[in-house]
């Protein structure tokens, strides 16, 4: 009965954790900064907590840095690195955190 159970569950959890695990693997790499899960832990006030942010803004500010509208000290580097894609990803992930 309960490796039934399990399966049931597993089976059940997987396409969720597969529709994540795009955008959380790319948002590790925000970690250093941002905190893990979007949530900064320092008290420097230019750093902002991805967490609970809409998507559509994350994903805004995103193509920003990376497109050259938005004045960064690395962010613009940083984003470069990421498709149109990708970013969506990041966005969702950030946006699906707690606060």
């Amino acid at each position: 009965m309960k490796a039934i159970l399990f399966v049931a569950v597993a089976l059940t959890a997987a396409p969720v954790a597969a529709q994540e695990l795009p955008g959380r693997n790319l948002a590790a790499t925000c970690a250093i900064c941002h905190g893990t899960e979007g949530r900064v832990t320092t008290k420097d006030s230019r750093l902002i907590p991805l967490a609970g942010l809409p998507r559509d803004h994350i994903a805004t500010q995103m193509r920003a840095f990376r497109d050259g509208k938005r004045p960064a000290t690395v962010m613009h580097q940083i984003a470069k690195g990421y498709t149109d894609p990708q970013i969506d990803a990041m966005a969702a992930w950030f946006a699906a955190q707690k606060r």
